[in-house]
């Protein structure tokens, strides 16, 4: 066994030891309601990243800052950069949270972590402040073990990514120099299953927009002018069934044309990766009674490969303010994931000409709120690559492998060309369970502790590569 493995084991021996102590540390954060969003207390976003800059210094790290940009919820850097010759590894996480959303549906409170049956559930548990931590306890590992890491590491935590890291571009501009590494670890994804580690090599990325459709100017009682009056209500509801068929594929002209086939890595990982239609359902929690949208032996490759429409919310009166109305008008917010080979500005064009052109009976359709990410993909050629492989399969006992992900993560582009192309690691610390963004999210504790502990190997797997690109 090299120097660099030994100590790496050592290391990882000490991260196994000091589990309950990290664990800590994520309850502490996980108790701030950080929720980024408009509408929320933004000084709670600010008290977390006090919290998560007091952790980074507890932890070893060194030049602690909260970075700001005006308008921008905080950004806490900090670095460890003594280790000559060696590549720099920039880390990422985020310490802001989605809101809790319906607070009854919660077993217990959300912003009051708690421990259940192997996890521990809270908002943020698990997306993504056990990303921030599983860095910071990482890098305590070393320190405390070996008073000194085989490489150089930047953490960078951002506090907006929930709500959309709007500022993200700006924020690299202004600190291309400070943040520019070798190697990117972004660890905001999940793994295949609780006991698989895996890397994520391609996101969808996500069109959206509001749609409001109106067919009058206030509104009127159903029973006296219904019959003759357009209901705005049943045009939407037209206009979105239009857009897919009796199977839930879309019928948008050309939606598939441009649709990329996966990488032969990817393609492999398809063919190698198990996962049942009653698994699915369990992890779902999709009804026995409702039909899967498309083949069994597609549901990876429908998640991860094929773009898909959803209506995310649709508004006209409201349940407490149920009256016998035609409502004058209603709004829906939707949207289309989008995969690799699809131009999202494009997409986006057609979703809004296919539903001007189906909308009946003259009501007025108006559009705002728009939004086109990109998706994305990577080579995972790079040896930095094959270092993460055998980081995984040490922490976890099992080989690791490449997954795609359905959802979006706004953040990985801009990040990859600030730094140039550098190879980007989405390592993450989720599985199908742990439930980010609804009610009763949660982490797998087993699945904490193993991402922690392959967290330390990889630093040593970085260090022993002779090129990281």
């Amino acid at each position: 066994m090299s120097d660099l493995s030994t100590q790496s084991a050592v290391a990882a021996l000490y991260a196994d030891d000091h589990n309950s102590e990290f664990l800590e540390d994520l309850k502490l954060l996980a108790r701030i309601p950080s929720v980024s969003f408009p509408g929320f207390d933004p000084k709670e976003v600010e008290r977390s990243a006090e919290a998560v800059a007091a952790l980074c210094k507890a932890r070893g790290l060194e030049n602690v800052e909260i970075l700001k940009l005006p308008g921008a919820h905080p950004y806490v850097y900090a670095d460890w950069l003594h280790a000559p010759g060696k590549p720099t590894l920039l880390l990422y996480a985020h310490h802001d949270v989605q809101p809790a959303g319906r607070e009854e549906l919660w077993k217990s409170p959300p912003f009051e972590p708690t421990e259940r049956d192997g996890r521990l559930f809270g908002r943020g548990c698990a997306d993504d402040k056990a990303g921030a931590v599983a860095h910071t306890s990482a890098i305590a590992s070393w320190l405390k073990t070996h008073g000194s890491l085989p490489v150089n590491v930047k953490l960078i935590i951002e506090g907006e990514e929930e709500c959309g890291s709007d500022n993200l571009e700006p924020f690299l501009e202004k600190y291309a120099e400070k943040v520019m590494a070798d190697v990117i670890v972004l660890t905001d994804t999940g793994n295949f299953d609780h006991e698989t580690p895996s890397i994520t090599v391609a996101l969808r990325g996500i069109v959206a927009l509001d749609v409001t459709v109106r067919s009058m100017d206030h509104p009127l009682h159903s029973g006296m002018w219904g019959g003759p009056v357009v209901d705005p209500v049943l045009a939407l509801s037209k206009m979105i069934a239009s857009v897919v068929d009796a199977k839930g594929r879309m019928t948008i002209p050309g939606i598939y044309k441009d649709v990329a086939k996966p990488a032969k890595a990817s393609e492999a990982s398809l063919k190698s990766l198990k996962l049942s239609e009653k698994t699915f359902r369990e992890q779902s929690g999709l009804f026995k009674g409702t039909k899967l949208m498309v083949s069994p032996k597609d549901i990876l490759r429908s998640n991860w490969y094929i773009p898909s429409f959803s209506v995310n919310a649709i508004q006209a009166s409201s349940k407490k303010d149920c009256a016998n109305i035609i409502n004058d008008s209603v709004w829906a917010h939707m949207g289309i994931r989008v995969v690799p080979g699809m131009n999202p500005k494009k997409t986006l064009a057609d979703l809004k000409k296919h539903l001007v052109k189906n909308a009946p009976w003259g009501v007025k359709v108006e559009f705002s709120g728009e939004t086109a990410s990109p998706s994305w993909t990577t080579d995972t050629d790079a040896p930095a690559f094959t270092a993460a492989r055998t980081a995984l399969k040490k922490g976890y006992g099992r080989p690791a492998v490449d997954m795609g992900c359905g959802g979006s993560i706004p953040f990985v582009g801009p990040f990859a060309k600030a730094l140039k192309g550098a190879p980007a690691l989405l390592i993450g610390v989720e599985d199908p369970l742990s439930n980010p963004h609804s009610e009763n999210e949660s982490l797998h504790l087993g699945m904490f502790q193993k991402a922690i502990a392959s967290a330390v190997h990889l630093y040593a797997e970085i260090a022993a590569l002779p090129s990281v690109k």
